[in-house]
């Protein structure tokens, strides 16, 4: 992995109304790496790479920084952006049945693709459509480029969906919960292509998800997300085995045990706080079993513990390393 990152995000914030819905990302994502970036619904996973994209709505406030290899590209120009997306970083949405056009054949929609970011057209653009369902795992691809998303399983359209996010061949892809509403099979199906199409590309992968085993398997570092902020963030290894966030223990210790006697799960309690009405200090204290005083009224800083683990907890330690 190379030391210097392909994308850095710096004290992204983003507010809708006045409300904030991000309050100071910040980010960097290495060539060819996996980064994990977890949390319950409403914690700001979304927002956070639609913003970097420039795809939230014009009512959006935006401050920070993205920088591309050092390009920036919050406030770039469309025609600038329309060649950075797809063409250097491509998103795949989490519903592929509301982000492909209904009324347009599957190959056409690729072909689109392909001809923003390739310039191909014709005969030519078709044959690569084809070969990009073909490489992520589309039976009988040829007879499925005149299909209508509608004709199409789950799992088939999601693979529509990866086959138009390598049309411009990025060098970093956002999947963003791309095995939702896939049964069991299909998911695994999807994630080992995901892996299969980095190894072979040295692509970046961002992998946003509900599933800590999906992180576990497939990441190499993970981001945890909590009301609009990164809470915690560390190797996946060092995160299982020691998470330092109460946040973080609270989504581990809600996964049902493999083994052993069954029991009631481990449920956080209330809820993400709503962008309105964000409490002070701590966003998570209302919910925290070991909230102190001090938490209520004072915002954690992301604190450096060992290594690359860091953590935004009043309770976290810094551990001092031997030099």
């Amino acid at each position: 992995m190379s030391d210097a990152p392909l994308l850095s995000i710096r004290d992204l914030t983003v507010e809708f109304g006045g409300a904030p819905a991000l309050r100071g990302i910040s980010l960097d994502v290495h060539p060819g790496e996996a980064v994990g970036m977890v949390g319950e619904s409403g914690c700001g996973k979304s927002v956070t790479w639609l913003a970097a994209l420039g795809l939230l709505p014009r009512t959006a406030r935006t401050r920070g920084s993205v920088t591309l290899q050092g390009e920036e590209m919050l406030g770039a120009r469309p025609s600038r952006l329309d060649h950075l997306r797809g063409g250097r970083v491509a998103m795949i949405f989490q519903d592929p049945a509301s982000s492909l056009n209904p009324v347009q054949r599957i190959g056409r929609q690729i072909a689109e693709a392909l001809t923003l970011h390739q310039g191909m057209t014709g005969a030519t653009a078709r044959a690569e459509a084809k070969r990009l369902l073909d490489q992520v795992g589309m039976p009988d691809a040829q007879r499925r480029l005149d299909a209508y998303p509608h004709e199409l399983s789950g799992g088939q359209n999601q693979r529509v969906m990866i086959a138009m996010a390598l049309a411009g061949r990025p060098e970093l892809l956002v999947a963003d919960e791309p095995t939702t509403a896939l049964d069991v099979t299909i998911q695994a199906q999807i994630l080992d292509l995901l892996q299969a199409l980095r190894r072979e590309r040295n692509m970046a992968l961002v992998l946003i998800t509900h599933d800590l085993g999906v992180v576990a398997e497939n990441c190499e570092r993970v981001a945890v997300m909590y009301a609009g902020r990164i809470v915690e963030e560390a190797p996946v290894a060092q995160l299982f085995d020691a998470p330092a966030h109460p946040y973080t223990q609270g989504l581990l210790d809600a996964l049902p045990p493999l083994y052993g006697e069954r029991g009631p799960l481990a449920a956080i309690p209330g809820g993400v706080p709503e962008p309105w009405a964000m409490p002070p200090g701590c966003a998570f204290a209302p919910r925290c079993a070991r909230a102190r005083p001090t938490c209520t009224f004072q915002v954690p800083a992301l604190t450096r513990l060992r290594g690359p683990h860091r953590a935004a907890c009043l309770l976290a330690q810094p551990v001092l390393e031997l030099a």
